[in-house]
């Protein structure tokens, strides 16, 4: 026994776009009413339901059993909804274009500062730096990973690894700074 939802659910996969779009229509529903329920009704509920319906629509050729797909669906928004309490959908999420980079606000920083924070850079791979300067720029981990062609999990571990290492180059050359202080009083 098919229902309606699990036979639209089929045609989705085989790349009806009606019959996406529908499905999509209907489940948008339930989960609205699972974030409003956990949050409340703030603004960050249009995005957390339209980040989940992206997941469910990527992922719909992932799902094994067609009747699931409520299921496979809240799940999605369960992900989300972790982003969301991790910060995700913080003002520092802001987008910019790949190819007009921000403005910098301001170069007020003192020299010294700067030379640390580039000698902390530069003890990253070439790699890792770039990962590091894009999500500086404000690009989401998932448009990194599109970027670098990497998976969004694993430029989230390269951004961990990367501030480490930049915390332990930057925390080596404090103690080298303060060596001589130490001596000289």
């Amino acid at each position: 026994m098919s229902s309606p939802l699990t036979s639209l659910v089929e045609r989705a996969k085989k790349g009806d776009e009606g019959a996406l779009s529908a499905l999509l229509t209907k489940i948008e529903p339930a989960l609205r009413s699972f974030f409003i329920a956990r949050i409340g009704r703030r603004i960050d509920v249009d995005d957390l339901v339209q980040n989940t319906l992206l997941r469910v629509h990527r992922g719909l050729p992932d799902l094994k059993d067609n009747a699931r797909l409520k299921a496979f669906a809240m799940k999605g928004a369960l992900y989300e909804l972790q982003d969301f309490y991790r910060g995700r959908y913080t003002p520092k999420e802001a987008l910019f274009d790949a190819h007009e980079p921000p403005d910098v606000l301001s170069n007020d920083a003192d020299p010294e500062d700067k030379m640390d924070v580039e000698q902390a850079l530069s003890s990253l791979s070439p790699k890792a730096r770039e990962i590091i300067e894009l999500r500086e720029y404000g690009y989401k981990y998932e448009e990194i990973a599109e970027m670098v062609g990497s998976t969004e999990a694993a430029i989230k571990m390269q951004v961990k690894r990367a501030f480490e290492k930049m915390k332990d180059t930057l925390s080596t050359l404090l103690v080298w700074i303060s060596v001589p202080l130490l001596f000289s009083r």
